[in-house]
């Protein structure tokens, strides 16, 4: 016999579009209420993404790792001697016990010194090619054919040699910076250092500019799910294309109220220390 649907199942059903509005919504002010500064309100989205983020990687371990290519082979193929991968796995429980915590100890040095290795061979097939790589021909020519068992080698612009001459000014700036092997007493090798003291510089804003880029994306993400995405629970049918005018004005409040906030209690509260 068929049951019918209780009351609340029906209003769940209902409402569960708005209901994941609102919790993004909420979540999203609550991680953007540390702009202002650390409160309870902020920790508690904090701990729910921090689950939400160990449940999620505990569910792609198990579909993605375990499950084919642990589980399956054991299971369903008969691959019995998988299970002896199940002892160093379960002495990482180990670490919970005082008295059975160095059993744990054995399996993570093992497993940090095989991520060791493979971090070394990786950093050492990605920085080697660039060795010779950095060894750009900074005189113009025209292309050369290939010769027997050599290769062609294409034509060098002016423009193309003119970039290589100072792709390896740069790089013998930088180098020079970092060679210490003695005193830098030379006035050209205190140039050139400092040349490639700025060089990196350079490089390192451009790098933090591609940061504050990535920053500046997902608050975009952000501020359109709220105008448009959750703004469409405030506007009428017609117009859910439209940003919420409501929910604008309700952020350009909260803004404002965090910025007078920081102003009135912040480096001019009592016990506070300023820089």
């Amino acid at each position: 016999m068929h049951t019918p649907p209780g009351v609340f199942s029906i209003w769940l059903s209902h409402n569960q579009h708005a209901m994941i509005l609102w919790a993004g919504a909420l979540s999203t002010l609550g991680l953007y209420s540390l702009l202002y500064r650390e409160n309870r309100f902020y920790r508690f989205w904090e701990h729910i993404f921090l689950g939400l983020a160990t449940g999620f990687g505990v569910e792609q371990t198990w579909n993605d790792i375990l499950l084919p290519r642990w589980w399956h082979p054991l299971w369903d193929k008969g691959e019995w001697w998988l299970i002896i991968l199940l002892v160093p796995g379960l002495l990482y429980y180990g670490i919970y016990s005082r008295k059975f915590n160095w059993m744990a100890r054995m399996v993570i040095g093992f497993y940090l010194g095989v991520a060791a290795g493979q971090s070394f061979q990786g950093f050492v097939n990605d920085t080697w090619p660039q060795i010779p790589a950095s060894f750009k021909p900074i005189i113009p020519h025209a292309a050369i054919p290939a010769l027997h068992n050599s290769q062609a080698i294409p034509a060098l612009s002016i423009e193309q040699a003119a970039t290589n001459v100072a792709f390896m000014v740069i790089l013998l700036c930088v180098l020079s910076y970092f060679f210490f092997a003695f005193e830098q007493k030379n006035r050209a090798v205190q140039t050139s250092a400092r040349l490639g003291r700025w060089m990196m510089m350079f490089s390192f804003g451009a790098i933090f500019g591609l940061t504050i880029m990535a920053r500046l994306a997902l608050l975009i993400d952000r501020v359109y799910f709220l105008l448009y995405e959750f703004g469409s629970l405030f506007e009428p049918a017609g117009t859910k294309n439209q940003p919420s005018w409501d929910v604008m004005g309700m952020l350009v409040a909260l803004i404002a109220l965090t910025l007078y906030l920081s102003w009135r209690y912040g480096e001019g509260r009592p016990g506070s220390t300023g820089s």
